[in-house]
């Protein structure tokens, strides 16, 4: 047998034998990296002492100022919530760091104990985990969001609203606690607008509202900790004019007679064109606005490539954190519930706040590059769900989009204003805010135009614009910076949530 033969047929056997030892052993057969949790170690030493109480006690002062991760690390009885328990074991050990002494000690005085195993956990590296809810006290009073105070404080997840009730007196503790780091900088515009916010929060709290006052606190909660008004920034205030002109024109007495017959869609489009004059000094006919993409100009191209790098370049693994963040994060699952019927969600009001969240998750996952942020959403969003368009649509509840479960939307918009957000916010970072507006007035006047102007196409043209427009004000007015919780030593960044 000749040389050569002899090397193949050695490295063919070599090869078969390697595949089939990784094939055997278990080991190679189950690959799942994980870490070991030592509960109630908060400064990352792996032993309990006393510097874990004084970042107990930092921690206690600022709840929501630290990282998922730590916050996991001092719920040691793992009920899911920050409770007076958790306190009392931590400080047990924290006296008598051994725990079979700490737990023999309690035993003899009567006391309840966690097994020692039960403070570790072995915990997959990038699996979701929830942060547990806040079930103390409140920490601070904030004059203006006194009246929050009333909201009680559950003593158990048992039924859906003892579930509802702790996740609004969590939402009103961080709250209270955004509000009251934020409060003193805020600029005139920015507390008019919360004062403004807190007012339809209280009232919703007064007519016993709880899942709408719930999702008005967790906006308001991003306001808080994500927003940051730029006073010399007044093209943003205009889009947020723009886009509540526009929809109180969809309840106006004109819309209304448009739809009878009454009154011509130029009628609609005359008090639009007003209101671009009035918000950003626009003087446009929008009737005769070209299309959206003059392809003839060469910076179109470059930024069309630019963009394409982003969303390419992102990995199968963004995509894995983002949708197991959209399958198990317990605010973003509140939020997207907000679902109605067809044709109910005329305000385009279900789709914000579920954006909003995901917007920021995709920060965190890109470390606050908001271009490659709005690249994985651009990318996650068109992610088809097979298993979703399998179901036979008359099985399907209204308020379902068809197209992405996972995603913001009702059965007439699926995917399609979750996509406009992204996409004209996106815009705001290649081009400016002005040319975003400018080139969302041009994309959906094609169209109505195509539409023949019908009513439909005309409602369809200023909701699509109001998702456009919160798209970008919101894509512009996340300051990274502001997302970054406190990292106390020995803990690594949280890896799965956008607290």
């Amino acid at each position: 047998m000749k040389a050569w033969l002899k090397w193949g047929l050695g490295a063919a056997l070599l090869l078969f034998a390697s595949y089939g030892y990784r094939k055997l052993i278990p080991v190679y057969r189950v690959e799942i990296r994980s870490d070991l949790v030592m509960l109630g170690d908060l400064n990352g030493d792996h032993r309990w002492g006393p510097e874990d109480l004084n970042l107990l006690n930092d921690f206690l002062a600022d709840p929501f100022g630290f990282p998922d991760e730590f916050v996991r690390r001092v719920d040691l009885n793992q009920n899911g919530r920050i409770d007076s328990e958790d306190l009392a074991i931590l400080r047990a050990l924290s006296s008598q760091p051994d725990p079979y002494l700490a737990e023999q000690f309690a035993k003899e005085r009567g006391k309840v104990f966690p097994r020692p195993r039960e403070l570790y956990r072995y915990e997959a590296v990038g699996a979701y985990r929830a942060r547990p809810l806040w079930g103390l006290p409140q920490p601070h009073s904030v004059q203006l969001l006194s009246w929050l105070e009333e909201t009680p404080m559950a003593s158990e997840r048992g039924g859906y609203q003892q579930a509802l009730e702790a996740d609004l007196y969590n939402e009103a503790t961080r709250l209270r606690e955004a509000y009251r780091k934020r409060e003193s900088g805020l600029s005139a515009v920015e507390r008019a607008h919360a004062e403004a916010k807190l007012a339809r929060c209280r009232a919703l709290f007064q007519k016993g509202e709880r899942f709408e006052l719930l999702l008005e606190l967790i906006a308001l909660v991003e306001d808080a900790e994500t927003l940051r008004a730029d006073p010399s920034r007044v093209d943003l205030l205009r889009i947020l004019r723009f886009r509540d002109h526009l929809r109180e024109l969809l309840a106006s007495p004109l819309f209304e007679n448009y739809q009878r017959g009454d009154a011509s869609w130029r009628n609609v489009l005359e008090v639009m064109e007003q209101s671009l004059k009035t918000d950003f000094r626009l003087d446009l006919r929008l009737d005769t606005l070209p299309p959206p993409r003059n392809l003839t100009h060469l910076q179109n191209y470059l930024q069309r490539a630019e963009w394409q790098y982003y969303k390419t370049s992102t990995h199968s693994d963004d995509f894995l954190k983002l949708l197991d963040y959209a399958q198990h994060d317990p605010r973003y699952l509140r939020a997207v519930s907000r679902t109605s019927k067809k044709h109910d969600d005329l305000r385009v009001e279900n789709h914000n706040l579920p954006m909003v969240l995901l917007f920021r998750e995709a920060l965190r996952i890109k470390d606050g590059d908001k271009k490659r942020a709005v690249g994985l959403l651009d990318e996650a969003i068109r992610i088809p769900f097979s298993w979703v368009k399998s179901i036979p649509s008359e099985k399907l509840p209204g308020s379902l989009a068809l197209d992405n479960f996972l995603l913001p939307g009702n059965k007439e918009d699926g995917s399609d204003k979750s996509r406009h957000w992204n996409v004209f916010g996106g815009i705001c970072l290649y081009k400016s805010p002005e040319e975003a507006l400018r080139l969302a007035l041009q994309r959906e006047m094609k169209d109505l135009r195509e539409s023949g102007y019908a009513v439909e196409g005309m409602v369809e043209f200023i909701r699509d614009m109001i998702a456009n427009l919160n798209g970008m004000y919101h894509v512009m007015a996340i300051d990274p910076n502001l997302l970054l919780p406190r990292n106390p030593r020995g803990l690594t960044p949280a890896s799965n949530s956008s607290s």
